[in-house]
């Protein structure tokens, strides 16, 4: 299995960075880029190093994936994509006593679950057959995150 994605990725040209505006969106757009890769970026603002941009708009899960899978036409004119990587996120803490525990669980499934909601959405559109789809998790996930709830939810499912 490991080999036949590497050897898809080695013939692919074409990538989407969900979070290309972010620290790890930053330096996955300027990877692919250098190595002659056309390049989207879907964030909440533009990368100026990407070749094409999707900002992200709407305030419900619904309007965002409209917006997104809207803006991804003009992308996929040239043709469809070979991967989507979603390195979309944030952090924000709390257990459940803590005064922003509701209001960080809500960012943190706004900025991890509906960022894999929609890349899963645009991959089932704008991936090539047997493209590659990767959504970021987080190891700290795998033990208890009873100081992180909303982290810990939005990073493990």
């Amino acid at each position: 299995q490991h080999y036949y994605i590497t050897n898809n990725l080695r013939m692919a040209t074409r990538v989407i960075v969900y979070g290309g505006k972010g620290a790890l969106g930053s330096t996955l757009v300027n990877h692919f880029k250098s190595k002659d890769w056309f390049v989207c970026s879907i964030d909440l603002v533009e990368n100026p190093d990407a070749h094409h941009n999707v900002v992200v708009k709407g305030a419900t899960l619904e309007e965002q994936a409209a917006n997104v899978n809207k803006e991804m036409e003009a992308a996929a004119e040239s043709g469809k994509f070979d991967a989507l990587f979603c390195v979309a996120g944030g952090w924000a803490g709390g257990d459940a006593g803590n005064p922003s525990f509701i209001k960080n669980t809500d960012l943190m499934m706004k900025q991890s679950i509906w960022t894999s909601v929609i890349s899963a959405n645009v991959a089932s559109q704008h991936l090539k057959e047997g493209g590659l789809l990767t959504l970021t998790g987080a190891e700290p996930c795998l033990q208890g995150t009873s100081f992180m709830i909303g982290y810990g939810l939005s990073k493990a499912a």
